[in-house]
């Protein structure tokens, strides 16, 4: 469900092609929620279907422009004011709860991993936070400096799991 407000979200922001829509998760909404490009286009088909998003414009070769529809709109804006429902499920606590059916090499591996994942995604975080801090300081929309607090969530959660996988190799080591 959260790929369909993604791809709503982020056309309210900018109308756009599937194209340019791919791109700019690419570009930033990629770091937060992965997706392919089958399933971005089929949540686009699925928004159209729903009347959630229209067709605003038809350039050459076919390129649709979609733009959210006032329904659409709605949805996101009711969304975005509700807490996401249920207990948050986490795959990698799981793994870690579980560990102890594995041998020991094999639950250091596992620590190893995550410091290595969460090392380089840092990484590729602060290349971005130094593609925006060259930006012009003007540049202070709502949609911008909402992204920058996106990133900056992220810069901080793998400095966290970073350090909590390399405490927990101390533990067991």
């Amino acid at each position: 469900m959260s790929l369909r407000f993604a791809a709503l979200g982020l056309l309210a922001q900018h109308p756009g092609s599937g194209y340019d829509l791919l791109k700019r998760f690419e570009g930033s909404m990629a770091n937060v929620w992965a997706a392919t490009q089958s399933q971005l286009y089929g949540e686009l088909g699925r928004l159209e279907e729903d009347r959630w998003i229209d067709i605003i414009d038809v350039g050459p070769r076919g390129r649709k422009v979609y733009a959210p529809t006032d329904t659409g709109r709605a949805a996101l804006s009711d969304w975005l004011k509700s807490p996401l429902d249920g207990p948050t499920r986490n795959a990698r606590l799981l793994q870690v709860f579980l560990l102890s059916e594995v041998d020991h090499q094999t639950a250091v591996g596992f620590f190893e991993s995550v410091i290595a994942e969460a090392d380089e995604r840092l990484a590729h975080l602060e290349v971005i936070l130094a593609d925006v801090a060259s930006c012009p300081p003007d540049d202070r929309s709502p949609a911008n400096e909402f992204a920058r607090i996106a990133l900056e969530y992220g810069l901080r959660h793998y400095r966290s799991e970073g350090d909590w996988a390399r405490w927990s190799l101390d533990r067991i080591s």
